[in-house]
């Protein structure tokens, strides 16, 4: 699309800062603080070229998004920024404690690097898990969360207790709001250690790969009934939490699905089997090139574009299933809407700018090596030692946040100092993780006109805001429900728990 520059610089309306996007039959524009409009090509033009005469309907659209020169309101645009990026007046809010590498499955695509069932030297010991405790409590956030991973956390289940007491003990002084999650394939829980959780409000997350034959295919127990195991328990949860009195729309099992190449025709049986669950959210997650993942490439990989379309089919038919009464949405869909029609990040880690690497996460594994991020643990795990940047036993909360490794990192995931995301209409919105940077293309900013990372962000994007263009009242509403973020109060411990609905997304979910 050409723009006259000779008409813009002779014209009385120029535009204030803006990037700019082609989709489908219209052009999407955005500025620094992140407000959008869509355009035809025709309005585009016109506004571009400095066609545009005070009045007109266009210019009091342009106008009132902050996208002309001669009407800009700097102090505007500095509130809607300060908003956006308030996650950086916080610090590391979720602690990721790998318990064990130790794992009863055997994925296809497992980006823990798990190890076998006798390999106990990975187990986490009580002492390390207080380091890692102490660590995490002395952060700067006034929330914090920890997760347990693995391998699978239950293989280790007496060292979750002991994080559980020592935590809530030490936060007595801390005075933090806590908050405690678990990644489990759940294959070896039974009921007294799903007495404990619930008990001490441990919110629990899953992998759901899909229907029973490709979960069990991805997800190998050696008695082939992973699936079922999972959804015994899921259901078996569940039913707790309605049992408590807790709002199921809220309050459920969380899980995830990890997308290969069989999964992409499958994508209405995919969103059936998790609605079959009373799962209320979708996460549609690509692969990552970590841990096995690398070495089944060749089996489970596919192009960016087959899983777009896939991701397209699966987002329409999600949407035609809200219309029926279906409550259910799709997480990727929801934090970049939040982003656009809210003009709030929800801090989701991995899609914001800068990105969560060592100032809102940290990784401690469970020999007391302490990551920038579960990715950084991840390439150790895979030989590759970039992104660690101490020991629970050396190094202090100041000392970490502060190690020259989180500052480049910092600044590779800032999208305004990125040459292929600065001039992005997409910018407000997106993120990148400086560790798949560096495994992808060898480098930490990455090279984003050839990241399959950015092609996912964008085609996402793209999809978005073609049906925001298009929509329907129903489909916008919808969409807009989407954004919507509860607090899930009941998993938050501590001091002001009843007050944390201010505390953010880390202890919230979108309402579906």
């Amino acid at each position: 699309m050409s723009v006259d520059l000779q008409r813009l610089s002779l014209s009385p309306t120029k535009p204030a800062f803006f990037r700019w996007r082609e989709v489908g039959d219209n052009v999407v524009i955005t500025n620094f603080e992140g407000n959008f409009l869509i355009l035809s090509r025709d309005e585009f033009a016109a506004f571009a070229e400095g066609r545009i005469e005070a009045g007109e309907e266009l210019y009091e659209r342009l106008s009132a998004a902050n996208f002309l020169r001669e009407t800009y309101d700097v102090d505007r645009a500095a509130e809607s920024y300060e908003r956006r990026k308030s996650f950086l007046n916080s610090g590391v809010n979720l602690g990721i404690l790998v318990v064990t590498l130790r794992c009863n499955e055997s994925c296809v695509y497992c980006h823990a690097s798990r190890a076998n069932m006798d390999a106990v030297h990975t187990d986490m010991s009580p002492a390390v898990a207080e380091k890692a405790v102490d660590l995490f409590l002395a952060s700067t956030s006034d929330f914090v969360t920890l997760e347990f991973q693995g391998g699978e956390p239950l293989v280790n289940f007496p060292v979750i207790q002991h994080i559980i007491e020592y935590a809530l003990e030490r936060n007595k002084t801390a005075g933090k709001r806590l908050e405690f999650t678990m990644v489990s394939n759940l294959a070896l829980m039974d009921d007294e250690k799903l007495a404990y959780l619930l008990e001490k409000k441990v919110q629990i997350c899953t992998s759901i790969d899909g229907p029973e034959k490709l979960h069990n295919a991805q997800r190998k127990l050696a008695t082939m009934d992973s699936h079922q195991k999972a959804v015994h328990w899921i259901r078996r949860i569940n039913e707790e939490y309605a049992a408590a009195g807790l709002d199921p729309t809220l309050y459920h099992v969380e899980a995830l699905l990890t997308t290969t190449r069989a999964t992409l025709p499958l994508w209405r049986e995919v969103v059936d089997a998790y609605t079959k669950l009373g799962c209320r959210a979708l996460f549609l997650r690509p692969l990552d090139p970590f841990g096995f993942a690398e070495r089944t490439r060749k089996r489970v990989e596919y192009d960016r574009d087959d899983y777009l379309e896939y991701y397209r089919n699966a987002v329409d038919y999600m949407i035609e299933l809200n219309k029926q009464g279906v409550e259910i949405l799709e997480r990727f869909a929801a934090i970049f809407l939040t982003k656009i029609l809210r003009g709030e990040d929800p801090n989701f880690l991995d899609v914001r700018a800068p990105a969560g690497t060592g100032i809102g996460q940290l990784a401690v594994n469970y020999d007391g090596t302490v990551f920038t991020c579960d990715e950084g643990r991840m390439l150790h795990e895979m030989g590759d030692d970039t992104f660690l940047i101490g020991h629970v036993d050396t190094h202090r909360y100041r000392q970490l946040v502060g190690h020259e490794t989180v500052h480049t990192a910092v600044i590779a995931s800032n999208l305004d100092g990125q040459p292929d995301c600065v001039n992005c209409a997409y910018n407000p919105y997106c993120g990148t993780i400086p560790a798949t940077n560096h495994k992808t293309s060898g480098s930490v900013f990455g090279r984003m006109r050839e990241s399959n990372v950015c092609a996912v962000h964008k085609g996402i994007q793209d999809y978005l805001f073609q049906k925001l263009a298009t929509a329907d009242a129903e489909t916008r509403e919808i969409l807009e429900r989407w954004t919507t973020v509860r607090p899930r109060e009941h998993f938050v411990q501590g001091v002001e728990a009843a007050e944390a609905e201010t505390a953010g997304a880390e202890a919230a979910e979108p309402t579906p």
